[in-house]
């Protein structure tokens, strides 16, 4: 089980009593009468709007004749996964003051800036200007920025 839970540990486990059921040509209600639980229930798990309980976990782990604690398990992980994702949203509140436009293909007010700070540095890197570069190192507060910098300008220097 070690090795199944490692591969999609952090993914909800509704996503995977989803596939789980595709895969056996099951369907919720089926599922919901098979465990006792609600069909919304079971509804509102697969659609990633409610966390799994244990006594659910176990009554689903059972059904689809997997190991017990399987769903337990993989609901602690996913559980990680949000309150990780959380706290580096909290570490980096507001926003850094850089044109929006740098980041066009995703809602800029719904950035998490800890989450996604390799991926923002590296886009603003590439695309921004000088000041924007320097408050996004006041922004992270990083000095490994300096070698990142120097990359760019030894890069530009060979065009």
């Amino acid at each position: 089980m070690d090795s199944r839970i490692d591969i999609i540990k952090g993914i909800h486990p509704g996503k995977f009593i989803e596939r789980e059921l595709k895969k056996g040509n099951l369907t919720q209600r089926s599922l919901a009468e098979a465990t006792g639980i609600p069909y919304q229930t079971i509804n509102a798990i697969i659609a990633g709007r409610r966390n799994l309980t244990t006594e659910q976990a176990i009554k689903i782990d059972s059904v689809l004749n997997l190991e017990e604690g399987f769903f337990s398990i993989l609901q602690v992980y996913y559980d990680i996964k949000q309150y990780r994702e959380k706290e580096l949203a909290n570490l980096y509140t507001g926003s850094p003051r850089i044109r929006r436009i740098l980041f066009w293909d995703t809602d800029f007010d719904k950035i998490n800036w800890g989450k996604y700070k390799d991926a923002v540095i590296k886009r603003v890197l590439e695309r921004g200007n000088e000041e924007e570069i320097n408050e996004i190192q006041n922004f992270y507060n990083q000095t490994f920025l300096i070698h990142y910098i120097g990359k760019r300008q030894q890069s530009s220097d060979y065009l």
